[in-house]
């Protein structure tokens, strides 16, 4: 991947230019650099009075989620802590207008350090299960036995002799 020119090689460009030592494109063949940018880092410097890079800018999306909506999700979370995430969206929408979508929540809500699955290390409940299935599942083996000698044809089996 291609890296930007350091400021260095900046600098004495600028300077060989300020100086008169040639136009931009002397001066680009000279350096060994394109026209494109020495015009480039030209207007940098008349646009904002630096030799030196400017700072990129941050890339993707603007995170929607502010800290007075973290203090709300932490607090929603604390309250009910057994809340969906999509329940927490919801509201997200109707207490704060802030639209944003579950992985959004689950991520916030990830780096908030907020656990918001059920804890499958914690203990059993206390309550016991007192209904029993009244159906089986299928997938039970069933405890009949196979008839040793036992003919499966409908017809009667024939004396042995």
């Amino acid at each position: 991947m291609a890296r930007a020119y350091a400021d260095d090689l900046r600098r004495k460009f600028l300077e060989a230019h300020r100086q008169g030592e040639g136009s931009l494109e002397t001066l680009a063949r000279r350096f060994h650099v394109s026209a494109g940018w020495a015009r480039k880092i030209s207007s940098t410097l008349l646009r904002t009075g630096k030799m030196e890079r400017p700072p990129g800018a941050k890339r993707g999306r603007k995170n929607r989620i502010t800290g007075e909506a973290c203090e709300y999700l932490r607090s929603q979370v604390k309250e009910q802590p057994d809340r969906t995430l999509a329940e927490l969206r919801d509201d997200l929408l109707r207490e704060q207008g802030i639209a944003i979508g579950i992985t959004q929540i689950w991520h916030t809500l990830t780096q908030m350090g907020l656990r918001h699955k059920k804890n499958r290390s914690m203990p059993p409940s206390r309550t016991a299960n007192e209904s029993k299935p009244s159906a089986g599942s299928g997938s039970r083996k069933h405890s009949t036995s196979i008839r040793r000698n036992s003919s499966s044809s409908t017809r009667a089996a024939s004396p042995r002799k």
